[in-house]
């Protein structure tokens, strides 16, 4: 008889590859059979947790693992809570530089846009922000 498969661990932050948010709110989002508290950072390399607990702390030290993964991104959906939120237009300058598009919603529209689009296999990333 075979063993049980181990539940996946996002203790260290990262998970590789592309999942889907199955649930989100209550401080946390749940994908890949995993829970997580706290914000996330979605790149085509994998999962990780996100240290962002507000739109003002959205700058280009916290959105670096998105330009370092540039090329295989087209568009970052961002998640700024229950509220839609201002984004610095520079920053949003400095993404188009790099050539990522941006679009701004609430968190739970971000999150349900995101799925779709890498349902599509589309170059897409999300920077989600928790959601109480």
């Amino acid at each position: 008889m075979a063993e049980p498969a181990s539940p996946k661990n996002f203790d260290s932050g990262f998970v590789p590859g592309r999942h889907i948010i199955d649930t989100y709110g209550n401080g946390g989002f749940r994908f890949a059979g995993m829970s997580h508290r706290g914000s996330l950072l979605l790149l085509p390399s994998g999962v990780r947790a996100w240290d962002v607990t507000s739109p003002q702390a959205i700058d280009r030290t916290s959105l670096r693992p998105v330009q370092v993964e540039a090329a295989g991104i087209e568009l970052l959906l961002v998640g700024t809570g229950l509220d839609i939120a201002a984004i610095d237009p520079s920053l949003r300058g400095w993404l188009k530089d790099a050539g990522i598009g941006l679009d701004v919603m609430q968190t739970g529209a971000a999150a349900r846009t995101y799925n779709i689009l890498v349902a599509e296999n589309r170059k897409v990333a999300a920077a989600l922000i928790v959601v109480a």
